[in-house]
């Protein structure tokens, strides 16, 4: 019995009705109708008529962007054995569009263990297994709803002119009073939305004029001077299948004209839709069913001269699959939509960037801005900032589509730091300056604590110069990150003041002796950069030791330890006669700065660690005052060393 025969009875759900609805593009009706079909089947006289009837009722809820409803229809066709092997294929595409990659890859693998070389299927199957890896690795890009634009039906295709923000919208307050037959919404019209002049967004309102009638009106885009809208318009006739052209509108003041057929080439039969002029108002760009690649591809043709211009973008753009919604940022960068080249699922937002030689470089924007749904219909506030809205239906199980802002927010890379005196006191008014090879140069003055800060770009070789009167200058380099994130760096500059000994810490002796340990050398190069930045000064090296141990002994024996540091910074390249060696023994115990009292809270700022003092102390406690004793130190004696 055929399955024709077996539907008579079917309360007036003739499967008939249902592929003539489908054959003309009205996936809603045909849904609907092959539902009720299904419905009055019985599951285990008539499995062959349930298979048939589920494949194709799969197919309109995978047109209609249903993938949860798709998948579900898909499977019910399998396991009443739908002969068709591509079954497997729309399966996996239904489930890679639900972001259930897992199972996606292997519907996607046992289609091509029986179809080797698909390429389609490979890419696909490419794009389901770098998926996870793509959403978990998201971009920088802020991605939120524009709940103000959005209705309870869809809203997609956004398209700035100048600061307006034209959408395509389905929503209840549409001209027209029919509904489609090929979404069951209401047929699209183009509405506009404006900011106010505080810059906030208003609410959005029908566009005026001619330009919205009861057919479906949408996707447009804008020539340069923003006066012609070139827009897709589908005038639906009863019996007839479903097919889109390209319209002009003009604008008078506020008005839009009646859409105008705007001629490509002298075809009835293909469909041409989604409209985008380049910025320099040369080429339209669009899609169509034309033979091509396959499926839907993008084309272009030039608006100077038309005849013999028409070309397809070849390869590098257009897949076995669609691609569709061609937005042109620059006359070299575009944007689209494709289901073909790997990516979430669903139709992904795709930049291509034309290169020197002609070619396309085609990236993947990435999540949150692409999802395992359909994204698509991406527009720019202005070309030179990474902000605007795209439409996209993830989330929506009935398949409507919303609109969502995007901002790629500035990188927050800044290095902060403190200007400290060699005893850790804030500096206060030192002034900082930072010099960059990208010819950037800033300059800011320290707070009273001591504090700074300041805003970087990526991947820059910086030189930091810090400076205070009373203090020599200090000097620091460094490159910042070329990573894609923000970032914070630390720095701090310690100046040696003019008027005060400064303590070099970390310099070492052997026991008893004068000899310079191995360890001292990064303590002992930092006093040869000093010395060589300030190229003007001569100091005084002095060393000292604790109490222990007769005064001659102790003087000689500090005397030779500056005079080893003296040594060491002459075989540096320090002329001898900017330096002076001089040891004080136990002469000149350390008082306690600030610096100390915050190290050795049991030592009171001020008080001077003599012997007297000292013997009053702990044996623990003595320890540690004659180990702040030992110490070396240099004073700086002129500031004007050949300066004459």
């Amino acid at each position: 019995m055929s399955l024709a025969v077996a539907l008579t009875g079917c309360g007036g759900a003739k499967l008939k009705t249902a592929d003539e609805q489908m054959e003309r593009g009205e996936y809603f009706d045909a849904a609907k109708t092959y539902r009720k079909i299904y419905n009055k089947l019985k599951p285990r006289e008539q499995r062959a008529e349930r298979a048939e009837v589920a494949f194709k009722m799969a197919e309109c809820h995978s047109r209609l962007g249903q993938d949860a409803r798709a998948a579900a229809a898909y499977q019910n066709a399998l396991r009443y054995g739908y002969p068709d092997s591509s079954i497997v294929l729309n399966l996996a595409q239904s489930l890679h569009g639900q972001g259930q990659y897992a199972q996606a890859i292997k519907a996607y693998e046992e289609y091509l263990e029986k179809f080797p070389g698909d390429s389609h299927a490979e890419r696909a199957l490419a794009g389901a297994r770098t998926a996870a890896e793509l959403k978990r690795n998201k971009t920088r890009y802020v991605v939120r709803p524009a709940q103000l634009f959005n209705s309870r039906r869809s809203d997609f295709a956004p398209m700035f002119n100048g600061d307006i923000l034209y959408f395509t919208t389905t929503n209840e307050k549409v001209k027209g009073n029919t509904r489609s037959e090929i979404t069951g919404m209401k047929r699209s019209d183009i509405w506009m939305a404006r900011k106010n002049e505080q810059g906030v967004w208003q609410r959005p309102e029908p566009v005026e004029g001619e330009l919205n009638s009861e057919w479906d009106e949408g996707i447009c885009s804008f020539s340069p001077d923003g006066s012609t809208m070139y827009l897709t318009h589908a005038i639906r006739k009863p019996g007839s299948n479903t097919g889109t052209e390209i319209c002009t509108s003009q604008r008078s003041d506020a008005q839009w004209s009646a859409p105008v057929k705007f001629d490509i080439i002298p075809d009835t039969l293909s469909s041409f839709g989604h409209p985008s002029v380049s910025p320099s108002g040369e080429w339209l760009y669009f899609t169509s069913d034309m033979p091509g690649v396959g499926g839907k591809d993008i084309w272009r043709i030039n608006l100077r001269e038309r005849a013999g211009s028409l070309e397809n973008l070849g390869e590098a753009i257009n897949t076995p699959g669609e691609e569709s919604f061609p937005y042109m940022l620059t006359d070299s960068i575009m944007l689209f939509a494709s289901d073909g080249h790997p990516g979430l699922g669903g139709l992904d937002i795709f930049r291509a960037t034309l290169t020197p030689s002609g070619g396309w470089l085609v990236e993947n924007m990435g999540a949150p801005i692409n999802s395992e749904g359909d994204d698509f219909g991406i527009t720019y506030a202005t070309p030179g900032r990474e902000a605007g809205f795209f439409s996209s239906n993830r989330g929506d199980g009935r398949g409507y589509d919303h609109l969502y802002s995007f901002e790629l927010p500035d990188l927050k890379i800044n290095i902060s730091g403190w200007v400290l005196d060699k005893d850790e006191e804030p500096v206060a008014n030192a002034v900082i300056r930072i010099v960059g090879d990208d010819g950037s140069n800033q300059k800011a003055v320290a707070r009273n604590d001591g504090s700074f800060s300041f805003p970087l770009e990526r991947g820059v070789n910086y030189v930091m110069l810090a400076g205070a009167k009373g203090y020599l200058n200090a000097r620091q380099q460094f490159t910042s990150d070329t990573a894609e994130e923000d970032a914070e760096y630390g720095i701090d500059f310690i100046l040696a003041s003019v008027s005060k000994p400064n303590i070099v810490e970390n310099i070492f002796y052997d026991f008893d002796k004068a000899t310079l340990r191995p360890e001292s050398c990064v303590a002992l190069d930092s006093i040869v950069d000093m010395l060589r930045e300030n190229p003007n000064i001569t100091i005084e090296m002095a060393s000292h030791t604790d109490r222990h141990g007769s005064d001659e002994y102790n003087i000689a024996l500090s005397k030779r330890r500056a005079e080893s540091v003296v040594n060491y910074l002459i075989q540096a390249g320090i002329p001898a006669e900017r330096l002076q060696a001089q040891g004080y023994g136990e002469s000149r115990p350390k008082a306690v700065t600030r610096r100390i009292a915050r190290r050795y809270p049991q030592f009171e700022e001020g008080q001077l660690l003599d012997e007297d003092f000292i013997e009053t102390l702990s044996p623990d406690d003595r320890e540690i005052a004659d180990q702040i004793n030992r110490r070396t130190e240099f004073q700086i004696l002129s500031t004007d060393y050949e300066m004459y």
